[in-house]
């Protein structure tokens, strides 16, 4: 493949070789896998709209009776500085800045996703508590299948970025390793941009 035919921030700089090309479409085909998962969440966001009304709620605890706005606030905190740290992780990745480096970024955002979390299941735990379980009516069967499947999302990924840094710990960072953290770093984005779309139309737009 030519290098004019290659895609700015699909691939990782001629300098990493094969590396380079694999990445333009490998990379790109997992971003067309990606937009599948989308369309799932489409279909739930959907769902979550259409039971968004008090015979969607069927009498049961609303978005004021179990929302805390703070919590999620800080769970989108947590989130979105776990994006920019991946762009820690593409930079060094990009610029071959040692693993050393690579793994001490994968292991912060790991830890914010992990912060996210805690926060995500503690807020689900008091919701239960509320008597805000799935069950209860169709709106909340609609916002745990939602929020809960993003959750799942969540740590799928920080379990493969404890995946990736066994792999660079103990094979280095060679042409496979690169080209998965360049697919790693588009699923974490992903997920960013899925929770943006969940904190704006999930929790704002009732409360507001």
């Amino acid at each position: 493949m030519s290098e004019n035919r290659l895609y700015p921030g699909l691939n990782l700089g001629a300098t990493h070789g094969e590396a380079h090309e694999q990445a333009e479409t490998t990379v790109f085909g997992f971003w067309v896998f990606l937009m599948s998962d989308l369309i799932i969440f489409g279909i739930l966001f959907a769902s979550y709209a259409s039971y968004l009304d008090p015979m969607g709620m069927a009498g049961g605890p609303g978005p004021s009776d179990l929302f805390d706005i703070r919590s999620v606030a800080i769970q989108t905190a947590f989130l979105l500085i776990g994006g920019i740290a991946y762009a820690g992780v593409s930079l060094t990745l990009k610029y071959m800045q040692g693993r050393g480096k690579l793994i001490a970024w994968l292991i912060v955002c790991a830890l914010l996703g992990a912060g996210f979390l805690f926060f995500e299941v503690k807020d689900f735990i008091s919701a239960a508590g509320k008597g805000g379980t799935p069950q209860a009516s169709g709106w909340l069967s609609s916002y745990w299948m939602l929020v809960g499947l993003h959750g799942l999302h969540v740590l799928s990924g920080i379990l493969w970025i404890l995946a990736m840094i066994v792999q660079i710990a103990t094979r280095g960072v060679d042409d496979v390793v690169k080209v998965r953290l360049s697919m790693l770093g588009v699923f974490w984005h992903f997920l960013d941009l899925i929770w943006v779309g969940i904190f704006s139309f999930v929790f704002l737009v009732p409360l507001a």
